[in-house]
């Protein structure tokens, strides 16, 4: 089975952490957690694999850790299982 990616852009301190929407072509995350030490990363992961029901493990950061724009991917399902998954989170 093919693994997703995930454009995604964060921001974090946000009052609460979760799925925001849409901004451009990225899935807008809010998180509660400061960048600071990788928090905010870790957060990030949290937060996908609880949307998308799958382990921790599962989703990994590819690229832009240290940005808030971040390229995410998740193993073992299909990139049509993630965006179906991530617009019904949306409405």
């Amino acid at each position: 089975m093919a693994d997703a990616l995930i454009e995604i852009r964060v921001i974090p301190r946000a009052g609460k952490s979760g799925i925001a929407g849409m901004r451009g072509e990225s899935l807008l995350v809010r998180l509660n957690a400061a960048p600071v030490d990788g928090a905010a990363n870790a957060e990030l992961i949290d937060v996908l694999a609880d949307a998308l029901d799958v382990p921790k493990r599962a989703v990994s950061i590819v690229g832009g850790a240290r940005s808030r724009q971040k390229r995410v991917r998740v193993e073992g399902v299909t990139q049509e299982f993630v965006d179906s998954t991530l617009n019904s989170k949306l409405r």
